[in-house]
């Protein structure tokens, strides 16, 4: 299942994946604004496959393309979802947990917030995103996972950019990280995936 899972989405992006400069790859006709619900249930079959031994209670991602993917895991777990909504300002809430995300494709700040009723020190939290690049928003939902005192047990990315810097943040605070698609390159409007032969 896991090799076809991977396969699947790696073929997905070579064929519908469009590299726009020198490290933005969109993907809207599959995951980020049309998507595609067969890939979905795949990929969260395969997260579930790699961290359903973590005692996973809560699935946890941001607004809005982390939703789909996010979703489909919680389903394959049997848990609920919860999505950190995104405001440009966030007035002081004592019902919130808030952090702040920067997006380096959209050079903009966003706060994050996740109401305190749905994330308690209860939770054993698997954080689940469509793209990991330099890890701002992984940043901002640890940060909300730390303030409710509950636990983080993995991270699951659909697509990792790890010529970008938020893999090796994640490693060096020793968080279990699984990437379905690492990507290594851009090499002239093409994506080289690692696990490709040089």
């Amino acid at each position: 299942m896991g090799d076809s899972a991977v396969k699947e989405l790696e073929d997905r992006i070579k064929k519908d994946g469009r590299v726009l400069g020198k490290d933005v790859l969109k993907v809207d006709s599959f995951l980020n604004h049309q998507v595609d619900p067969m890939l979905m249930q795949s990929m969260g079959k395969e997260f579930y496959e790699h961290f359903k031994d973590q005692g996973i209670n809560k699935i946890l991602t941001v607004e809005s393309s982390g939703i789909a993917p996010a979703v489909m895991t919680g389903l394959s777990f049997g848990v609920p979802v919860v999505f950190a909504r995104k405001h440009k300002s966030v007035t002081l809430n004592d019902d919130l947990y808030t952090s702040e995300v920067y997006s380096y494709t959209k050079k903009t700040s966003n706060h994050i917030s996740v109401s305190k009723k749905y994330l308690s020190s209860d939770d054993k939290v698997l954080i689940i995103d469509d793209f990991l690049a330099n890890g701002q928003a992984v940043n901002g939902l640890n940060t909300i996972i730390d303030a409710a005192g509950a636990d983080l047990a993995g991270i699951g990315i659909v697509i990792e950019k790890s010529f970008q810097k938020g893999r090796q943040l994640i490693d060096k605070a020793g968080i279990p990280i699984y990437s379905l698609a690492r990507i290594k390159a851009f090499d002239n409007g093409q994506v080289v995936f690692e696990d490709e032969n040089e």
